[in-house]
C-alpha cells in the first residue's frame, strides 16, 4: 500500500520560519538509540523516473525487511523538497547531490548517504513550433524555457548549458512549469518554447509528437557530451548532524536502497514497470511507462557509491553560473559519504 504525502510549498516555508535545522522531526530520536525511529523522506516528484528507486524500494518491501519505518511524501520540484529537510520537516530528501554543494556555502551541511546516479536523466526538449529556431544551448538566447522550480536542479542545469554555449543568466527567462501535465501543458500553449524534464514527460512527450529531443543526458554518455563528466544527480540526501546522530536507521535505509539499486540492475524495464503504480504511467499505458524507464535505467548506480570524479563535475557545473559558489570555497568531501553503502549487504 503506497503511502505519500503532499506538503505545499507554503506550508513547508512556514515551517521553515519556526523550526530548527536540526531535522530532529517529532518521530526521530535522539542519539542515545534508533529504536522505533520513522523516517520521512520528501522526494523531488515520486511518479519521477528520475527518483523510480524511492517508491520501488517500498513496493519490494525492502524497508520493512530492514526494519524501518519510512512514510514518503512528495514535492513536484526539487527545491521544494529541499526546502522540507532544511526545515526539519522530514529527515531525508531523495533528490539532486548538486543541492549539497548550494546548501553548504549557505552554511547547513548536508550529505548524500546513497548516490541513486551518476548522469542527470534530464532532456532538454523543444516544442516543435520552436525546434527550427532552436538548434544547440546557443538558441536559448531570448526564449523562455520551462523547469520544474527556481533554484531546482533543472533550473541549475539550464543556466549552465545557456553559460557555457555563451548565453548570459539574464538573456533567457527560466519558467516554473513543474512536470507531467503542467509541463506538456505550457510546452502545448507556447508560454515556454523547450524546457528540461525527465520520464515519464519525455516519453509522452515523442509519443504525442509535441516536440523534440535537443539534449538528452539520460546516460553517462550524454551527461559526458553536455556537462564533462560524470554528473550524480538523484540521492538519498540527509543533514549530516542527523545522519551523525542516527547511524543504525541510516545504514538500514542504505541497505534498503542498495538493494533496489541491484535488483533494478538485474530486471527488465518492463518488470520495474511491473511493480510501480498504475498511475505513475502518467496516462500513457504500461508499454509508454516501461519505454521511459529503459531510456532512464543507465542513468542509475548500482551499488550506490559516488561515482569517482562526480562532485567535481557538479561543483565546475555550478561555479560556472551561480555567484553563490563562484568564489566559495566548498569542501565537496562533506558533501556526501560512502560509509554506508560500502557497508550495505
Amino acid at each position: 500500500m503506497r503511502t505519500f504525502t503532499r506538503i505545499s510549498a507554503a506550508a513547508v516555508v512556514g515551517a521553515l520560519a519556526l523550526t530548527t535545522l536540526t531535522a530532529c522531526g517529532d518521530n526521530s530520536t535522539s542519539a542515545s538509540g534508533d529504536k522505533n525511529v520513522k523516517v520521512k523522506i520528501m522526494v523531488g516528484g515520486l511518479d519521477k523516473v528520475i527518483y523510480l528507486p524511492a517508491m520501488l524500494t517500498e513496493r519490494l518491501g525492502y524497508f520493512k525487511d530492514e526494519g524501518v519505518s519510512v512514510q514518503l511524501l512528495t514535492e513536484p520540484a526539487g527545491v521544494q523538497a529541499e526546502t522540507a529537510l532544511v526545515s526539519g520537516d522530514v529527515q531525508g530528501t531523495v533528490g539532486f547531490y548538486d543541492h549539497t554543494l548550494d546548501l553548504q556555502v549557505k552554511g547547513k551541511q548536508v550529505e548524500s548517504v546513497v548516490q541513486f546516479s551518476h548522469a542527470p536523466g534530464e532532456v532538454e526538449i523543444v516544442s516543435n513550433q520552436a525546434a527550427g529556431g532552436i538548434k544547440s544551448a546557443k538558441d536559448f538566447k531570448g526564449k523562455k524555457l520551462g523547469v520544474t522550480g527556481i533554484g531546482s536542479s533543472t533550473d541549475f542545469l539550464t543556466k549552465y548549458l545557456a553559460v557555457n554555449s555563451g548565453v548570459q543568466t539574464d538573456q533567457f527567462s527560466p519558467v516554473a512549469v513543474g512536470a507531467g501535465q503542467t509541463f506538456i501543458s505550457a510546452l502545448q500553449q507556447g508560454s515556454i518554447q523547450g524546457g528540461m524534464t525527465t520520464d515519464p514527460t519525455v516519453a509522452t512527450i515523442l509519443d504525442k509528437k509535441l516536440g523534440k529531443i535537443l539534449i538528452d543526458m539520460r546516460t553517462p554518455e550524454g551527461s559526458q557530451q553536455a556537462l564533462g563528466g560524470p554528473y550524480p544527480s538523484s540521492s538519498l540526501y540527509m543533514q549530516t548532524e542527523w545522519v551523525n546522530s542516527h547511524k543504525e536507521t541510516v545504514q538500514k535505509l542504505a541497505n534498503a536502497f542498495v538493494k533496489t539499486l541491484k535488483w533494478m540492475s538485474t530486471h527488465s524495464a518492463d518488470e520495474i514497470a511491473a511493480k510501480m503504480p498504475a498511475d505513475y504511467a502518467q496516462g500513457g499505458g504500461t508499454a509508454l511507462y516501461a519505454q521511459a524507464i529503459k531510456s532512464t535505467l543507465p542513468m542509475f548506480t548500482t551499488d550506490g557509491v559516488m561515482p569517482a570524479d562526480g562532485p567535481a563535475t557538479v561543483e565546475r557545473v555550478l561555479k560556472a553560473f551561480n555567484p553563490n559558489l563562484k568564489n566559495a570555497k566548498v569542501d565537496l568531501e562533506k558533501t556526501y559519504t560512502t560509509e554506508f553503502v560500502k557497508n550495505a549487504g
